[in-house]
């Protein structure tokens, strides 16, 4: 079957993609690993009516939703390969199987590259973290701290501060400079330099961080900003122009998200530096929307 969008990923910006072509009455195919990025996390945060739910099940409810339409198909495996097929695409399954379709939406997310600490890993979602507005609420008036794992590690513990007292655990890095000093010493924030051995904690619940010196400090939140990558290579390959950020790259994309490339959309995380469910929704949207007026006009 041929069909009018192939969405490669079906996490929040997929379905979403796939909900407005759906109700558009044009076909569309969802390809999904079932491997979200936040599925570390026990709850998602900042989405209207579903503020602290459990980001797998938001995702199970959204998907039964989506495959009420009768347009809309899912394919439990991974896009390997993309090529331009005519007007159209063809996508090479894990499988074997191939899927075509006239347009192609990139919607595969990324991945986080944890520095290898042990114990980083295990409470990575739940009280080791990256974003406050996500998940710093809970935590508000709790020890918490930032590790720094790059120049805008900084920035962030100037930030995180707003929401309790924060260090800043240098990790061996060098000192900043005397106007980054001043900032964090203005905003209360405390310096540690040694080089970061370890964190601990029962379970999901971060106790304490233990440097190379043998010294431990209660701690109950760990901020960083990990560097990202893309959980596909499909938009390199097909040419999709990228911006470089200190944090990893994202796929360039119009207001209509539209990429580099004709007839090919991106959506979600690959697409933007700020990430969240909110956020994956309305790049969906858009791009579902926007292939719709494309097929029309």
């Amino acid at each position: 079957m041929h069909h009018d969008a192939i969405i490669i990923g079906g996490s929040f910006a997929g379905l979403a993609t796939a909900t407005y072509i759906g109700r558009a009455r044009r076909s569309a195919c969802v390809i999904d690993t079932g491997k979200p990025r936040n599925r570390f996390a026990k709850h998602s945060h900042g989405f209207l009516t579903q503020d602290g739910s459990e980001p797998g099940a938001m995702l199970s409810a959204a998907r039964d939703q989506v495959s009420a339409y009768p347009t809309v198909s899912f394919v439990s495996d991974a896009a390997v390969s993309v090529e331009r097929d005519g007007d159209g695409f063809v996508v090479q399954l894990q499988s074997g199987d191939m899927v075509s379709g006239s347009k192609l939406v990139l919607a595969y997310g990324i991945s986080d590259e944890l520095p290898k600490i042990p114990g980083l890993a295990e409470h990575w979602g739940q009280s080791v973290i990256h974003c406050p507005y996500c998940h710093g609420f809970e935590f508000s008036g709790q020890r918490l701290g930032v590790l720094s794992v790059s120049p805008m590690s900084t920035h962030q513990a100037i930030l995180i501060s707003e929401w309790g007292p924060t260090t800043y655990f240098l990790n061996g890095s060098p000192m900043p400079d005397d106007e980054t000093l001043a900032k964090l010493k203005e905003r209360g924030v405390a310096i540690e330099p040694a080089a970061v051995a370890a964190v601990h904690g029962d379970g999901q619940a971060l106790a304490e961080i233990e440097f190379d010196d043998g010294r431990a400090l209660p701690l109950d939140a760990l901020y960083l900003g990990p560097r990202n990558r893309f959980n596909s290579d499909i938009g390199d390959k097909l040419g999709c122009a990228v911006e470089e950020t200190p944090f990893g790259r994202f796929i360039r994309t119009d207001g209509e998200k539209k990429t580099s490339v004709s007839d090919v959309y991106a959506a979600g995380d690959i697409t933007r530096g700020a990430h969240s469910v909110t956020f994956a929704c309305a790049d969906g949207v858009m791009a579902a929307t926007s292939i719709h007026r494309s097929l029309v006009f």
